[in-house]
């Protein structure tokens, strides 16, 4: 059950649109395809060219700020939003500190593109990122829980030492959406997440988005985003308002289901677990405090690649991709991309399928090892 504020705010969601309809308005989200608008002698900044604003994008913001409680900025993917808050924020000579075990992307993207223009990138590992040096450091990226390995960062912790050091905090969501983590009520000043994951939720659509409580900052996105051309476009705004509309009971679901799988899995010497909801993970506590749910990914060491292999095909519908979050319950060996796990790991992540066919294959996957 989610705690009382953030129900509110899942009505809010909900019913941001019905509150403010008229007697025959269309009860669902219209979707407005347009680049042009008719200017008058003072156009409004948002009603000028579809590069700045269109409605069906700001109306799907209206829906993210509900969901994160704080103005929120679509992008066109996850990487358009980290790739925002870099440009935005970081300027030549800053250090910007990022996980050496995070997503592998965002190290790409400052270790290579920003570091010809003077950006300097620093790794550390995500169980000590709570004690790196933040000398000179303008901004700090973290994950929480971290992708893949599923470590956790006390944000308010490492949100008061940002302060002390005069870095700006961002917090990649992903894995939680603002329902089942607040990154911004824990003192971070950003928080970000690729809404191609659990917040669109149906694997067919790419986005992401921005927020943060800071007027002037969201200012600088929004011009960030202007100038880089990295708006969606109307439809797959209007598809994400959609699915935002179910995030909720997808996520009940979803989390209900990781755990019990989790605890399946753990029960079979075979496989090593990790999940933010089983006691033994190193950080059972803090997820139980800093997390309104463990959330919906597992990872799961098999003893070898092929050992992984078989686990997936037998289960039969487990579904070998690389992304998570979506209706379907999925693995990923993410060995094959380069992070440091070993070859039998799998990130899995859980959907939606009723929860006693999906231990069954849980079942037949592990029988097959």
């Amino acid at each position: 059950m989610l705690p009382d504020d953030i129900q509110t705010q899942v009505l809010d969601l909900l019913h941001h649109r019905t509150s403010r309809l008229a007697d025959g308005d269309p009860v669902a989200e219209p979707m407005v395809s347009t680049s042009t608008f008719r200017l008058g002698d003072q156009p409004a900044p948002d009603a000028i060219y579809g590069r700045y604003a269109t409605p069906t994008v700001q109306a799907c913001e209206a829906r993210l700020a509900a969901v994160e409680g704080a103005p929120s900025l679509l992008f066109a993917s996850g990487m358009a939003a980290i790739a925002g808050v870099m440009l935005s924020v970081l300027k030549t000579g800053d250090r910007v500190l990022v996980p050496a075990d995070g997503y592998f992307h965002t190290r790409v993207l400052a270790g290579e593109t920003l570091a010809p223009l003077g950006v300097e990138m620093v790794t550390v590992p995500t169980r000590e990122m709570l004690g790196a040096d933040l000398s000179d450091v303008a901004l700090v990226l973290v994950e929480t829980p971290s992708n893949p390995a599923l470590d956790l960062i006390d944000l308010g912790a490492l949100s008061a030492r940002c302060r002390a050091a005069g870095a700006l905090l961002a917090v990649d969501n992903t894995f939680c959406t603002g329902l089942l983590q607040r990154p911004l009520a824990l003192g971070a000043d950003i928080t970000l997440a690729s809404d191609t994951k659990a917040a669109g939720g149906h694997s067919d659509l790419i986005l992401g988005h921005v927020a943060t409580v800071d007027a002037d900052l969201m200012e600088r996105l929004a011009a960030t985003r202007k100038f880089t051309g990295a708006i969606p476009g109307p439809f797959e705004a209007w598809m994400l308002s959609r699915s935002l509309e179910t995030l909720e009971l997808r996520l009940e679901r979803m989390c209900r289901s990781a755990r019990s799988v989790a605890e399946r899995l753990a029960s079979d010497d075979r496989v090593a677990v990790r999940f933010p909801g089983l006691a033994d993970h190193p950080d059972h506590a803090l997820a139980r405090t800093q997390m309104h749910a463990p959330g919906f990914v597992i990872g799961a060491t098999f003893p070898d690649r092929t050992a992984a292999d078989r686990f997936i095909a037998a289960a039969g519908c487990i579904l070998p991709a690389t992304s998570f979050g979506s209706t379907h319950t999925s693995a990923d060996r993410r060995a094959r991309w380069g992070d440091a796990v070993p070859e039998g790991f799998l990130r899995l992540s859980i959907g939606i399928e009723p929860e006693a066919p999906l231990l069954s294959a849980i079942d037949r996957g592990l029988a097959a090892l």
